[in-house]
């Protein structure tokens, strides 16, 4: 977690100002639920809302001594509010304060997320109506195959980060759990009460069984998530990328005035924004295996996860923060060609109508092996001669003895592709 690559508010939840701010409301609401069930004085739980403070430095100084956080954020915190500190914690362990705050620090990160993908969707859904209907070549392994269009290819994207909103939802409800149940998380020592009060006044929702701590399963759906939506990020920037390739220059990274892309070459314009989220979404993945690696701790609680977590929650969210707002500009800004994507299209003489061809000799009555054997003959001097593909079918006994000439032009029409944008448009985007 570098500036660089980073956004203060997603920093910020991953501050200590912010990590002890939460440790001491998940004490100060436990105090109040012990106060109301009458386990301590409620002058106690107002003492600690009233006089309540912490000092980060302090806490460090303490640390360095006891070599426990958690005890060393009490032993501030009693220098604070003084005689009334005895009944701070009562009953409770030192997980269940990291547990419940690090899923209130995770459901604030996925909270920025969610805004963070909404508006990506928004920047993807104005550049797939605004090229709705631009044909542009569709490609398998690389290679020319049928045409689409360029706002059916972004609908694509937008389809996929809906559907990625719909799963940090999901994995946000998963690891909104608070754990509030003491040693070995059995409540013998503190009321289930006091668990439910945190937990509804922190917004987040009693863990059914929490052991000692939170179970790691819902940990690993987290960063599972984050890294699948990593995964999408690299994959809408890979494109960027391949389009960009001086050979294909169908949609390029805007280039600001003033910007330099390489400093040997003065002429380069190199996808440096595409090719760096690249590098974030492998960064982001690398989080998963460890947390699902957490999930197989040592009976009901040992701290194997604690350093893996310490590093993977702010280093996950602030790059995937930072990720998304970078493609969303990206995408915002990127500069796209419609004429070198009809010169793509036109590259190879026609051959992206081979199967309207095919279809066409199989529906006027040749078999399909034949067929494809006429389509295929015809094509092949296109790839090795630069031929024209219409000007050699029309020049097939074989093929014209079943499609004339008009009927082979009318096979040969673009918008024959496109008829059902409205279709998929409607399905990504709903009803216009």
């Amino acid at each position: 977690m570098i500036p660089r690559y980073s956004r203060p508010e997603m920093v910020k939840i991953w501050e200590p100002e912010n990590k002890f701010r939460i440790w001491f409301e998940i004490e100060a609401h436990a105090c109040d639920a012990q106060a109301e069930l009458g386990v301590i004085p409620k002058e106690a739980a107002k003492a600690v809302w009233e006089r309540g403070n912490f000092d980060i430095d302090r806490i460090d100084e303490i640390e360095r001594e006891t070599k426990h956080d958690v005890i060393a954020f009490l032993t501030n915190l009693a220098e604070y509010v003084g005689d009334e500190a005895r009944f701070v914690h009562q009953g409770m362990t030192s997980s269940d304060v990291l547990d419940t705050c690090l899923a209130v620090q995770l459901t604030q990160a996925a909270d920025l997320l969610l805004a963070d993908l909404d508006a990506l969707l928004a920047a993807i859904k104005r550049r797939a109506f605004e090229h709705k209907m631009s044909p542009t070549v569709g490609r398998s392994h690389g290679i020319h195959a049928e045409p689409l269009t360029f706002g059916v290819k972004l609908a694509g994207y937008y389809a996929e980060f809906d559907r990625n909103r719909t799963r940090l939802l999901a994995a946000r409800a998963e690891i909104a759990t608070c754990a509030i149940s003491g040693a070995v998380g059995t409540f013998a020592n503190i009321d289930p009460r006091v668990e439910e009060h945190v937990a509804e006044k922190l917004g987040l929702v009693a863990e059914p069984v929490s052991t000692q701590v939170i179970p790691r399963d819902r940990h690993a759906m987290f960063f599972a998530t984050l890294g699948v939506i990593a995964s999408s990020v690299e994959r809408l920037a890979t494109e960027i990328r391949h389009l960009q390739r001086t050979e294909v220059r169908e949609a390029e990274e805007y280039f600001s005035p003033g910007q330099k892309g390489s400093s040997a070459m003065p002429h380069k314009r190199n996808p440096v924004l595409t090719e760096n989220l690249t590098g974030l979404a492998r960064l982001v993945r690398s989080a998963v295996v460890p947390a699902m690696e957490n999930v197989a701790l040592w009976h009901e609680r040992d701290i194997s996860h604690s350093s893996v977590e310490r590093m993977i929650g702010p280093d996950s969210t602030v790059t995937l923060d930072f990720a998304l707002a970078r493609l969303t500009s990206v995408v915002d800004k990127l500069l796209i060609y419609p004429e070198g994507m009809q010169a793509n299209l036109d590259q190879l003489g026609g051959l992206v109508h081979s199967q309207r061809v095919l279809l066409g000799l199989t529906q006027a009555g040749m078999s399909r092996e034949d067929a494809y054997q006429a389509v295929q003959r015809n094509a092949m001097p296109v790839w090795l001669e630069g031929k024209d593909f219409l000007t050699l079918l029309k020049a097939d006994d074989a093929v014209t003895a079943l499609l004339d000439a008009a009927a082979l032009e009318s096979l040969f029409d673009l918008g024959y592709h496109t008829k059902h944008v409205d279709t998929i448009f409607n399905r990504v985007f709903g009803e216009s």
